[in-house]
């Protein structure tokens, strides 16, 4: 591989790890089924596509770029414990940094589809 396609790789790498460490990952910490069974509001920020294709029972979806504007047909409460997830984690650590920034003090990034069914089925 030429030395340019070895920068370039380089850089696509770091900044894809940059982009999971910034926006946080799955909350691994958190009691998903607990926060679940005490009210938390689920939230798949997929694609109304992805979402028919298949979600978490009970959740509603609000793609991730719209979240903001959405989450308030939900809830208006700031301090409502409100989890996250979307396919990978990604998109729903996006999600879950667009709420804190909105005001929002109780939101769990639940890291991907098949890791929520992962917790939930325990």
């Amino acid at each position: 591989m030429k030395t340019i396609g070895k920068i370039g790789l380089a850089v696509i790498t770091m900044g894809l790890l940059a982009n999971l460490l910034l926006r946080g990952g799955a909350d691994k910490d958190a009691n998903i089924p607990q926060l679940i069974q005490d009210g938390a509001l689920v939230v798949d920020t997929r694609t109304a596509g992805e979402f028919n294709g298949g979600h978490i029972e009970g959740a509603i979806n609000i793609p991730y770029d719209r979240i903001t504007n959405g989450i308030g047909q939900h809830t208006t409460d700031k301090a409502k414990e409100i989890v996250v997830y979307c396919h990978s984690g990604s998109r729903s650590g996006s999600a879950k940094a667009a709420l804190l920034s909105a005001g929002y003090t109780n939101v769990v990034n639940g890291g991907s589809l098949s890791r929520m069914r992962s917790v939930l089925a325990k």
